[in-house]
């Protein structure tokens, strides 16, 4: 056996004979680092006959075994459960509600006889005790311990035989061993794999609080996402109660589902049907609005675009989104002045979404187009009409992906008309709209005047 010198990024793990100042996979600058492999011959062993390699043919397939969380949003986005032995890595921004729905589950899994650990590294017992009483999560079989040092936590384990581990944060835990400092590259590296040992061994499924950096993505090093069985994270606006919780690794399931949960003064609640959350209230016809169906992982939801068109008063005129890609809208400004000649270049245009839901796709392109025509007219679309369809350069309108389900979506909540690729062009859309709103506004009884003040 001998001793051969090398260099290793700490944090993606990237090796190299020599040394550079900056990561050749990861593009991180300072983290290579001198370590000695070893290199040794290691001689083949005998395979034992009831370990012997198989055909997949003969193996039986058998879905692991599953235990739903009693949080039926978070049960979802999981697959269905929580899998005995799973890790399950949950990040977020601060305050978007990561500990409140994980106190949740740990309520919910106690009061159906499961003892649960709750390992608070940020928090200490009273703060976690006083966020349990607000949101109705105090249980017996809930232990709650305030502690950050690992061998500490390994132990509690020991000692408790909790069926479900809840640590927050893994950057708040460090190992005494080790000299780096909590919630460093290798800190978080030893952490991870300690309790993910610990949590493989014993059977018991571990759900882990992971902190996230400028750009959203999990901070630390990246094999953190590789050790672990499911990587969560959870969306939402600081400005809106609406949070989402999607998954972009799950080895128990898929990784195309979400979550819906509101935000309240009482703790987090499931939206099952988050359908009327991103309309508005009004029960009559308003121009400058319109309603698309939105995909959400498998989850179709509507959502109404409003629109604003007035004339500029500044020399260049504003365009304002707020829920929407501004790149997006600006193609379609352009796409509605040159193909359906609408006069749009000296006027201020602002576009939003109702609830603080964000629209990236393309197949609110229809609905968007919709809105700003509706306004600049000045005539309501119909109530029991809804866009769906992504719109070119050319003027054509494309089908949105997963057209069918959109539609069959809009069709059971009572939007009998459905306009999508089967118009085939954006200036063919629009009078058709706006003809149906004037018709309709026509065949409406008139309202009183309201009396100027």
């Amino acid at each position: 056996m001998a001793k051969a010198p090398g260099f290793r990024c700490s944090e993606c793990g990237w090796t190299t004979l020599k040394w550079v100042g900056r990561c050749g996979e990861c593009q991180q600058w300072g983290t290579v680092e001198e370590v000695g492999a070893t290199v040794s011959r290691i001689a083949a062993a005998a395979v034992p006959a009831a370990r012997a390699a198989r055909p997949i043919t003969e193996l039986q397939a058998a879905d692991a075994p599953r235990w739903p969380t009693g949080v039926a949003e978070f049960d979802r986005v999981l697959g269905g459960g929580i899998v005995p032995g799973a890790v399950v890595l949950c990040s977020g921004e601060p305050g978007v509600g990561k500990s409140t729905l994980l106190l949740a589950v740990a309520a919910k899994a106690a009061a159906a006889g499961r003892r649960v650990l709750y390992v608070s590294g940020e928090e200490s017992l009273a703060q976690v005790r006083l966020r349990a009483e607000r949101t109705g999560a105090l249980e017996p079989l809930l232990y709650l311990a305030s502690e950050t040092d690992l061998a500490t936590i390994l132990g509690q384990l020991r000692d408790t035989q909790p069926e479900l581990v809840i640590v927050d944060s893994v950057q708040t835990v460090a190992n005494a061993d080790n000299e780096g400092l909590a919630g460093g590259p290798s800190q978080v590296r030893d952490v991870a794999s300690a309790l993910t040992r610990a949590a493989k061994a014993a059977d018991v499924p571990l759900l882990l609080v992971g902190h996230v950096t400028k750009d959203g993505s999990v901070a630390g090093p990246r094999v953190l996402e590789h050790l672990v069985d499911v990587v969560a994270h959870f969306d939402g606006d600081r400005q809106t109660a609406l949070r989402f919780v999607r998954t972009s690794k799950n080895r128990f399931g898929p990784t195309d589902e979400v979550g819906c949960f509101e935000m309240t003064g009482d703790g987090i609640l499931e939206v099952p049907d988050p359908s009327g959350l991103f309309l508005s209230r009004s029960t009559t016809p308003l121009a400058g609005t319109c309603v698309t169906v939105a995909l959400e992982g498998r989850r179709a939801l509507p959502v109404e675009v409003q629109a604003l068109v007035v004339a500029a008063s500044t020399p260049q005129p504003r365009r304002v989104v707020n829920g929407v890609d501004s790149s997006r809208v600006a193609m379609v400004l352009a796409v509605l002045e040159r193909h359906a000649a609408l006069p749009l270049g000296g006027k201020d245009v602002y576009v939003s979404t109702v609830g603080g839901i964000k629209l990236t796709e393309p197949g609110a392109d229809l609905a968007i187009a919709l809105a700003i025509a509706s306004a600049e007219k000045n005539v309501a679309l119909p109530r029991t009409l809804a866009a769906i369809g992504e719109i070119s350069l050319a003027g054509e309108i494309r089908a949105a992906s997963a057209a069918k389900r959109r539609a069959q979506e809009a069709r059971r909540l009572g939007y009998s008309r459905v306009l999508d690729d089967a118009v085939a062009l954006v200036r063919n859309a629009i009078p058709e709209a706006i003809g149906q709103g004037r018709r309709e506004a026509a065949a409406a009884p008139r309202l009183a005047a309201v009396p100027d003040f």
